[in-house]
């Protein structure tokens, strides 16, 4: 039987993982280049645990910056097997108020200058994500941020935007009011269809910093309301990932939602036309079926 290994993504503010034992920062090399940082490793209530911080520690990375293929990647070679991916959103909403946490269902992805596939030319793939996150894993997160004092949303649809500015008026109406978005962000895409391809369970916190520009009442966004919301959630997201480890069995059965065998029927080119090159650079995320 497979082994738990929980990965997590730190977003903005949350840049470490304290509370592991047997801690060490591991330097991974991908095929897809180096990953946004090191990545630190560990157990945490027995749990074998990876962390890796998004935008690296001090922030150095820029929404469109991150190197997404490269992070599924290590976290793959690393062995992980469930992600958690936690990060920053405006609301689109007023019941989904600064500082709750929405567990992401949904995605309209508007990024546009991203590689947003680990398969191309020579080895073609097509994973379905009707369903991006997965049900199980986003249910457990829920109730583990539930259970660390926070208000939590268990479904809304994260608008992906390429940024690094924030949006106008109009495109914050629009969003809202027309395509029907709970919350904004700029990194949610290409990661969660990345993990899917993968093979990776993943669920998504987002925690809510502001209202985008939308609300009336509240203005426009600026970093310093953001940074002011996220000190105060950064420690509700580390006790939420503990909570989690406490939660998930060592030993792993199949995901009852099929993340974990999402290639079974995704590669479409004959094995004699595959591209050699490409197929050495798929071993981790796609050695399964190929």
């Amino acid at each position: 039987m497979t082994q738990t290994k929980l990965g997590i993504i730190g977003g903005s503010g949350v840049y470490d993982m304290d509370g592991l034992e047997a801690t060490e920062w591991q330097t991974v090399e991908t095929p897809w280049g180096p990953p946004s940082d090191a990545l630190l490793t560990g157990r945490l209530s027995g749990l074998d645990v990876v962390f890796l911080p998004r935008h690296g520690r001090g922030h150095v990375h820029t929404p469109g910056s991150v190197p997404y293929r490269a992070n599924i990647d290590a976290l793959k070679r690393l062995g992980v097997t469930d992600v958690i991916s936690v990060s920053a959103c405006g609301s689109f909403r007023d019941e989904m108020a600064p500082g709750d946490f929405v567990i992401v269902d949904q995605y309209i992805d508007r990024t546009f200058d991203r590689a947003k596939s680990f398969f191309g030319p020579g080895c073609v793939g097509h994973v379905s994500v009707a369903h991006p996150t997965c049900p199980r894993l986003s249910g457990v997160c829920a109730d583990a941020a539930r259970a660390s004092g926070v208000t939590v949303h268990d479904s809304g649809t994260y608008l992906a935007m390429e940024g690094p500015q924030f949006s106008t008026l109009a495109e914050s109406r629009m969003y809202r009011d027309h395509w029907g978005a709970d919350v904004i962000g700029m990194t949610g895409m290409p990661e969660a269809k990345l993990a899917r391809e993968a093979e990776l369970c993943y669920a998504s916190a987002a925690m809510v910093t502001d209202y985008d520009s939308w609300h009336p009442d509240h203005g426009e966004v600026d970093v310093a309301q953001i940074i002011a919301t996220l000190s105060g959630n950064a420690e509700k997201a580390r006790n939420m990932v503990r909570r989690i480890a406490t939660t998930l069995a060592p030993d792993r059965a199949p995901c009852p939602h099929g993340c974990d065998r999402a290639l079974d029927f995704a590669v479409l080119t004959a094995p004699e036309s595959r591209d050699p090159g490409l197929v050495a650079r798929l071993d981790a995320v796609a050695g399964r079926v190929l």
